[in-house]
């Protein structure tokens, strides 16, 4: 990578953070994925149930709910019973804001109970509303600490990643997603506006998918399929939900782990890059998104038929990624992307990227596993990783009497 790339890079990444806080926009798988098949849906269905074991917005397919926001959160309730107070309030608006409805009228000497952004009465549109929480809420401040899970850690720098402070972490975090962009800002809205007391946005930022384009699984702004090869949904046991275990507190079974990964990309680069080498760069044809060695999106690389690497590179995204060996079979993750476009920076370059978002059992096994791999891979030359973190997706509200954290805070 040339000097003036990389130094175009780190200032992009520090213009990023600089946006987030003046603006708060800031791999054995085969045909049978059926998670990513979902994905060619044109919307989510308008209700997406809020109650169920987990959380909705994990295994809700995407593109389907087309935009997003991810929001970290820091907590500022003054004790642990404000603590219980946020958590129930948010569970009380998710609950509504997923359902839709009649905002209350709360009289003529009131401000209004809704913003109207809607209009007077609140569709669900697809909305889903997912929590999670981080590794800092667990110290002194709520008497947390001997409660926290062992694999939940603040998310450190790989080589190649060049984290901002002010875009990392958080105590809390919530994903939010719905069919369209005033549904997502509505719902962000009205949680902040019932919670201004008990938690403070600490970043922030917002996403879109694209519709498949001609069909399959959505691009990304490199113009390549992002996230064909998913777990099947007979992998969640294994791959997705926190079981019980030694290290796994009774409280977070049933959860599932949440990074998120800001990762901005080099277009005005990328470009100008060959097409041939950019597909190496991928392991992936960019028009149809099949495998190299393949004809459809769908089809799984036969990589012991290429030892050596030379139709599809060793160095690729995708063979990194996911090597399809017994030995990584364990560390495949449930990926959620998202696209951002955040205008331009202060050089005048695009700010756009992709909002690498992942649900897995264990972050050590499976995430980490899977970005140690990809450490110096070809593609470092045009992204760069400058925010995020690492949280746990509570369990889900079993019913209109249970509360997100419940079994944590109770």
């Amino acid at each position: 990578m040339d000097v003036n790339r990389r130094n175009l890079l780190k200032g992009a990444v520090a213009g990023a953070a600089g946006t987030a806080l003046t603006g708060g926009l800031l791999a054995a798988g085969a045909r049978h994925d059926a998670q990513t098949a979902a994905s060619a849906q044109p919307l989510a269905p308008d209700l997406v149930p809020f109650h169920g074991l987990h959380q909705a917005g994990l295994v809700t397919p995407v593109p389907a709910q087309r935009y997003s926001t991810h929001v970290a959160l820091d907590a500022t309730a003054a004790n642990r019973a404000d603590l219980v107070t946020l958590f129930r309030t948010v569970t009380d608006r998710a609950r509504f804001l997923t359902a839709g409805g009649t905002p209350p009228d709360l009289g003529v000497g009131s401000p209004p109970s809704d913003s109207a952004v809607l209009g007077p009465v609140v569709p669900s549109d697809g909305l889903s509303v997912t929590l999670s929480v981080g590794s800092s809420l667990f110290d002194d401040r709520y008497g947390l600490a001997g409660r926290k899970p062992a694999g939940l850690v603040p998310m450190h720098s790989f080589p190649n990643d060049s984290l901002e402070p002010a875009v990392l972490h958080g105590d809390l975090f919530l994903q939010i997603c719905a069919n369209h962009p005033d549904t997502v800002h509505h719902a962000l809205r009205d949680i902040t506006k019932h919670t201004r007391g008990g938690m403070q946005i600490r970043y922030r930022m917002d996403g879109f998918g694209s519709p498949p384009r001609p069909a399959g699984v959505s691009r990304n702004l490199l113009g390549f399929k992002d996230g064909i090869s998913q777990p099947p949904p007979t992998e969640n046991d294994r791959l997705l939900w926190i079981p019980p275990g030694v290290d796994n507190p009774d409280w977070a079974v049933g959860g599932t782990y949440h990074v998120v990964r800001f990762i901005r990309m080099l277009v005005e680069f990328w470009d100008r890059v060959d097409i041939n080498e950019q597909e190496t760069m991928f392991g992936r044809r960019r028009d149809s998104g099949a495998p190299l060695d393949g004809a459809a999106e769908l089809d799984v690389p036969n990589y012991a038929a290429d030892p050596k690497g030379e139709v599809i590179s060793l160095t690729a995204h995708m063979r990194l990624a996911n090597p399809r060996t017994p030995e990584t079979a364990t560390s495949r993750i449930l990926r959620r992307p998202y696209n951002y476009d955040n205008g331009v920076d202060q050089n005048g370059n695009l700010e756009v990227g992709l909002i690498f978002v992942s649900f897995q059992q264990d972050i050590a096994r499976q995430f980490e596993a899977t970005q140690t791999r990809l450490v110096d891979e070809p593609l470092v030359d045009y992204i760069q990783p400058y925010g995020g973190g690492y949280f746990l997706a509570l369990p889900g509200v079993r019913d209109g009497r249970d509360w997100l954290g419940r079994a944590l805070l109770s």
